[in-house]
């Protein structure tokens, strides 16, 4: 990944532009299909950070692809097997290889399907001060990353606009949100989805912490896995060699950069401060060892 020049931000001029997001740049193909393409940004705190690193995206398309293979059984998922080469000029498509797909163009979901299975992060937050995560009261007496007794739960968040946070929600939101039905689906969907990677994942000696996924319908109401899948950049991912509860275990992801960032004077909004050449080696070399270790 540190061999080749970073891509920041594609320039495709062959397709129409629809949304810069915090790391994927969507272009429209047609009617029915979109490009998404992976970048080498990086976002900490909502925030777009200026320094990227180098080969991410490729990295994020490569564990993507793996996770969207290997799941395809508990739900579909919106890739359409299309070389996203073949719907660019020919000049562009550098631009795209091995970063790229070509997606099914569907409605999204306006939330967040967050799973947990270890209490860290902003669930231990809320656990300390409340005992509950999203409205699920839990034992007492857990410690900071601690393993769930009863098993991985679902903790929904709202779809915050770029430069904003995402906020837990209680699982009656998203009742309210998108009915009960879907609701019940899209919470036992993400749940299964976790489960399963995870326990693949402790073969591998990688703890999935928690994760997020994005879910879309299309125009006949089927749920589909969207977006990404199981990647450091919408996971955590610790060693599970160096993990013991009462500590936040280091981490195979952007952890790191958050760590650092923490020690900066920086209120949390735009513009962040540039990466150091070490965190952004770091980091690199963490996301390197996570797709290894669970690809190969």
């Amino acid at each position: 990944m540190r061999d080749e020049a970073a891509l920041f931000e594609t320039t495709l001029q062959s397709l129409p532009l629809l949304h810069r997001g915090k790391v994927r740049d969507i272009y429209e193909v047609d009617a029915g299909k979109l490009l998404i393409v992976q970048t080498d940004r990086l976002s900490a705190f909502d925030v777009i950070l200026p320094t990227p690193v180098p080969g991410k995206g490729k990295l994020l398309t490569s564990l993507s692809s793996f996770w969207f293979e290997k799941l395809a059984h508990i739900v579909p998922n919106h890739l359409t097997g299309i070389p996203p080469e073949s719907v660019v000029a020919e000049s562009e498509r550098e631009q795209v290889a091995g970063r790229a797909f070509v997606v099914k163009r569907l409605k999204p979901l306006p939330i967040e399907a967050i799973v947990r299975g270890y209490v860290v992060g902003s669930g231990w937050k809320d656990y300390e001060s409340t005992g509950t995560i999203c409205g699920i009261t839990l034992p007492r007496g857990l410690r900071e990353a601690a393993k769930l007794p009863g098993g991985a739960i679902f903790t929904p968040s709202t779809k915050a606009a770029q430069g904003a946070h995402d906020e837990n929600i209680p699982f009656s939101e998203v009742d309210r949100l998108l009915g009960k039905d879907l609701a019940m689906q899209v919470r036992d969907k993400a749940i299964a989805l976790y489960t399963e990677a995870a326990d693949y994942a402790i073969t591998k000696g990688i703890i999935i912490a928690d994760t997020k996924f994005e879910f879309g319908q299309d125009n006949a109401g089927r749920l589909y896995l969207i977006d990404e899948a199981l990647t450091p950049d919408s996971s955590r991912f610790w060693p599970a060699d160096r993990y013991a509860p009462g500590k936040n275990p280091p981490s195979y992801d952007k952890q790191f950069v958050r760590d650092w960032l923490e020690t900066q004077d920086w209120n949390k909004k735009a513009p962040a401060p540039e990466l150091p050449p070490y965190v952004l080696a770091e980091t690199t070399a963490k996301y390197q060892e996570a797709l290894r270790r669970l690809v190969g």
